[in-house]
């Protein structure tokens, strides 16, 4: 980077990573929303991720390079990057700022040399605990003693690939607090967040919402919104509907909108039950604002989320939120959450919903429309982060 670099709100962010695909959810939303504050306050954006095929896109404030990959999934459409040496000549082409890798794979590990090469300060976002999601799931099926042993690897790999990053952004305290104890000492906990002016309550009656989606007027509705896999908790959700249903047929309805491995499950669950409508990935806020001003509960069967983004745009359009308490998503929940399930199972989550319909929803919603308005801004967020990418910036500045 040549000396006196731009450290100002004008600065050129470039993001890399692999999650992406028509069918992705959080992170893309997050950069999404990144573009748009850039293009609010100045600056720039150059976002590198995997395609069908090369190519550049975009304009002069917000411009998009895909590097042909390989397809690894038809279902959620996600990539594997394969032609490393295309991150570097971006960024030697490009010379941002300051770089943000959200890949904790070989993308993270060739972005964190390219950058060190080419003296670009660079931090990391561990949006996946993917030692939790996806090595301890694999022991625990071996034996208990298996699964600690992957998860010391994994301490053992974050510390090597985060170490090398100025540092590390990760969306809940608890983790942050994780990584350090496995040793990545640059943690530094940050929120996302939600644009209450797209996300906001209904300006027409349900009634009219649910009489387009052909949901029954009288129906106790549930949303789910996200990838349909092991991970999001999808078979807990079709189990937990499946219970409600038999104690109480025709009461309530599920909506689903998401693509995923498990999608034969929902499609399952919608013939035996006659009460489940799915809908395909969602990109578009208006599509996803309706859905959630037509349920009375949002459901999140999820216990691996490092923050839990749909929980927040649920609340912003004053949707009450049940899931399971004791995860990373219990501090962004911003109502009461005494009736949410204690225990990981379908029958605790079925019981907590149930329970949840003895509260007074609507009001409960507006207080949590209410505080995260005041607390996870876009524009609170990502204040907090360009001073992050700033300082990051200094540093590098100085060596």
């Amino acid at each position: 980077m040549e000396t006196g670099a731009p450290i100002c709100a004008t600065m050129k962010v470039c993001d890399i990573t692999q999650f992406w695909s028509p069918a992705s959810g959080g992170v893309r939303r997050y950069i999404s929303e990144k573009v748009r504050h850039l293009r609010v306050v100045g600056g720039s954006h150059v976002l590198i991720i995997p395609g069908e095929c090369d190519g550049v896109s975009g304009d002069d404030t917000a411009r998009v390079y895909t590097i042909a990959s390989p397809r690894i999934s038809k279902v959620t459409g996600y990539r594997v990057l394969l032609r490393l040496a295309e991150i570097e000549r971006i960024l030697s082409a490009e010379r941002p700022d300051i770089v943000e890798c959200g890949d904790p794979y070989q993308v993270g590990w060739r972005t964190a040399r390219a950058c060190e090469r080419l003296g670009i300060p660079a931090v990391a976002f561990y949006h996946s605990h993917f030692a939790e999601s996806e090595l301890r799931p694999l022991g625990d099926k071996l034996a208990s003693t298996v699964g600690e042993w992957l998860v010391m690897l994994a301490a053992k790999y974050c510390r090597a690939l985060y170490n090398r990053y100025a540092c590390t952004l990760v969306p809940s305290p608890l983790l942050a607090s994780i990584l350090r104890e496995w040793g990545v000492m640059n943690t530094e906990p940050v929120n996302l967040g939600v644009d209450t002016e797209l996300f906001h309550p209904a300006t027409q009656p349900k009634t009219e919402l649910r009489a387009q989606l052909s949901i029954p007027m009288n129906a106790r509705v549930l949303l789910s919104v996200g990838r349909l896999a092991a991970e999001k908790g999808t078979r807990e959700l079709c189990v937990a509907f499946r219970l409600l249903h038999t104690r109480m047929p025709c009461e309530f309805h599920l909506i689903i909108t998401g693509e995923g491995l498990q999608r034969a499950s929902v499609e399952r669950l919608r013939a035996e039950t006659g009460a489940v409508t799915w809908l395909p990935y969602l990109s578009g806020h208006v599509e996803l604002l309706r859905l959630y001003n037509a349920a009375d509960l949002f459901v999140h069967p999820g216990v691996r989320e490092t923050f839990g983004l749909v929980t927040l745009e649920a609340q912003a359009c004053a949707l009450p939120v049940v899931g399971f308490r004791g995860t990373a998503m219990d501090r962004i929940v911003c109502h009461d959450q005494s009736f949410w399930a204690g225990e990981h199972t379908p029958t605790a989550l079925a019981d907590a919903i149930t329970k949840a319909f003895a509260h007074d929803l609507p009001a409960m919603g507006a207080v949590a429309r209410e505080k995260v308005s005041a607390q996870f801004a876009w524009s609170r967020v990502f204040a907090r982060q360009f001073e992050i990418y700033r300082e990051a910036i200094a540093k590098e500045t100085l060596i």
